[in-house]
């Protein structure tokens, strides 16, 4: 069985990333492509297959929303279909609850009511409609914007003026209106804090007229297995309030689409349709106890949708009040490996069937001032830690190693025992969100970019890792690395020609295109905006880039600059560079700080461990 994460509800068919720290899965999508290539990224296997292809593996699916008639669906993040030559959306689709156009009626698969013993229900009123306008990034492009699309989702009343919702509801936003129950005005909202690893958004209205005899919804605590729940929400179908019930399934470490992440989450089988992201799920006693975000889909399963549990709700919400902004959650950053095997533990000196492995601490992690490689974690704040990476979890259950952490605040500390060289001890960590040398998402308006004669450079994220993988563009080194390359100081990025516009001064240059470049006249690059710096700076006859396989592309330099203008009009390209490349640099790490192909930005696993089961985050 395969998972898949998808970046909207409407992009079932499309690539997303997914957890660094997850177990690894299959995902894919669909493209022209008559025959299927496999590429490992983030523990994935990502198949190409025809849009025509049944849909016979398992997708996860944020459910957020069902798109406003106004503009056309969205795919792969936000792109419009309407009006873009080669793309058509998928008609396997309609069988994920896509709402179509000119008011015909969308394919449900699952059947949501509005039952009458709920229609007075006081806390109805406090779930609210969310109408989102989004204009996301062009990841290849990145001097413009894809174009505007708008959606819908669900949202609740938490009291103090504040409205929760999904953080993909709100994702890349232009504007956010929410209408209440019962009522035809819809009200301004603004975005107080968007956890993007929780997928949790904090919104606030102005408007007192909108607030008027509202009663906000309580939190309550974590259900049983086979507790009843109800979710409501306003998906799509229609436009009035909707309800549907269920029970609670299964209570695990689950794997958060939209963040790349893994928290704990709460698997119902209420039904969960696009439109229902952001609306609270319910026990009988009316009690909140969760939100709901996304769906697994399957040809082999049916009804599993899953909710957020009000322990992580709680989190992001103490997190903001505390900090004034949401600062993330915390972990240990390592690389571990299970001791299922015996011989594996006695070779360590493990004498009970229990602890992980470290296989690598990431050096951005204060972990690495503290743990070392070949380390066994054996407790944690004095919780024994079981061979497989697990840890009791209330009475008769055990829950993944990575849920004690996520407990946490960024800048506690923690207790580990540990077993080094044969000899147990005890050693105090500070936990800080990871540091990604891929992000998964973009702080900010624009991706930073620059060009040089031609040369389009800009950094590695996962957003553009989804777009390229549509035509196939993207190698297997950059997806290795995207998957399991470590950051080594904080601000640290892959840098990548992405494509060269074609000109006189980049003859024979003109096919490279998603290239890392490693070094500018002999000196290692280490962001985007160490490369502008060091491009600003050079006085030398020649550019020299060095790419992988020792690669060069060669400019002169003084008639580069001099093209450029010419290129860029010639493109419609606004900008030599992003404004965020205008401002000066700061070096991360400091000018006499030595560094070596080893240490930088190469992966910890080898290519044929890709896939390995018995490797963890934490």
């Amino acid at each position: 069985m395969s998972l898949a994460a998808a970046s909207c509800w409407l992009s079932a068919l499309s690539l997303t990333s997914n957890s660094r720290r997850s177990a690894p899965h299959s995902f894919f999508v669909f493209n022209s492509s008559h025959h299927p290539t496999h590429y490992p990224i983030r523990g994935k296997t990502t198949k190409f297959l025809p849009k025509s292809a049944p849909e016979n593996e398992a997708k996860i699916q944020k459910f957020q929303q069902s798109p406003s008639d106004e503009y056309a669906p969205s795919i792969a993040g936000g792109r419009s279909t309407k009006g873009t030559p080669g793309r058509t959306q998928p008609s396997s689709l309609t069988s994920f609850g896509v709402q179509k156009k000119k008011g015909k009626k969308a394919n449900v698969v699952e059947e949501q009511r509005e039952t009458e013993n709920l229609q007075g229900a006081a806390f109805l009123n406090a779930v609210v409609k969310v109408y989102c306008t989004h204009t996301a990034p062009d990841y290849s492009l990145p001097w413009q914007k894809q174009r505007q699309y708008a959606s819908t989702g669900s949202a609740f009343m938490i009291g103090e003026g504040k409205i929760l919702t999904n953080a993909h509801c709100v994702e890349h936003d232009t504007q956010v209106k929410v209408k209440r129950r019962g009522d035809d005005t819809k009200y301004v909202a603004k975005v107080l804090a968007r956890g993007v690893e929780c997928d949790l958004a904090l919104l606030s209205v102005e408007s007192k007229e909108f607030w008027e005899g509202a009663e906000p919804i309580h939190l309550g605590n974590l259900p049983n297995l086979q507790d009843a729940v109800t979710v409501v929400g306003y998906p799509l179908g229609g436009e009035t309030i909707s309800v549907s019930k269920g029970v609670v399934s299964r209570i695990e470490v689950t794997s958060y689409a939209h963040g790349s992440s893994e928290l704990l989450g709460i698997q119902i089988d209420a039904a969960i349709n696009p439109g229902n992201s952001g609306g609270p799920a319910f026990n009988d006693q009316g009690e909140c106890i969760g939100v709901a975000f996304q769906v697994y889909r399957s040809n082999d399963v049916e009804n599993i949708g899953y909710v957020i549990p009000t322990t992580v709700v709680s989190h992001f919400l103490e997190d903001y009040e505390k900090n004034g902004k949401y600062t993330g959650f915390p972990c240990l950053g390592v690389l571990l490996q299970k001791l299922e095997n015996p011989a594996l533990r006695a070779c360590l000196n493990v004498p009970t069937n229990e602890g992980v492995l470290v296989r690598k601490v990431e050096p951005t992690s204060p972990a690495s001032h503290v743990l070392k490689e070949g380390d066994v974690i054996v407790s944690f704040s004095n919780i024994r830690v079981g061979c497989e990476g697990t840890v009791p979890f209330r009475s008769t259950e055990r829950i993944a190693f990575r849920y004690l952490v996520s407990q946490k605040f960024s800048g506690d500390e923690a207790e580990l025992g540990i077993i080094r060289g044969g000899q147990s001890m005890k050693v105090q960590v500070v936990l800080i969100p990871r540091v990604h040398l891929v992000p998964y998402h973009i702080e900010g308006d624009q991706p930073s970019y620059l060009i040089i004669a031609g040369l389009v450079f800009t950094s590695l994220s996962e957003p553009l890792i989804e777009e390229e993988c549509e035509d196939d563009s993207i190698g297997m080194k950059l997806l290795a690395k995207a998957r399991y390359s470590m950051a080594r100081f904080k601000g640290e990025q892959i840098v990548i020609l992405s494509q060269v516009f074609a000109n006189e001064e980049n003859i024979g240059y003109e096919e490279i295109c998603n290239e890392q470049v490693l070094k500018l006249n002999g000196t290692w690059i280490k962001n985007i905006h160490h490369l502008a710096h060091l491009f600003d700076s050079c006085k030398d006859k020649y550019l020299v880039f060095e790419f992988e396989d020792n690669f060069l592309v060669v400019l002169e330099r003084e008639s580069a600059q001099a093209a450029s203008p010419s290129i860029l009009k010639a493109y419609g390209i606004p900008s030599q560079r992003s404004p965020d490349l205008m401002e000066p640099y700061l070096d991360p790490v400091g000018q006499n700080e030595a560094m070596n192909r080893r240490e930088f930005g190469d992966s910890p696993v080898s290519s044929s461990e890709f896939g390995y089961e018995g490797l963890l985050w934490a």
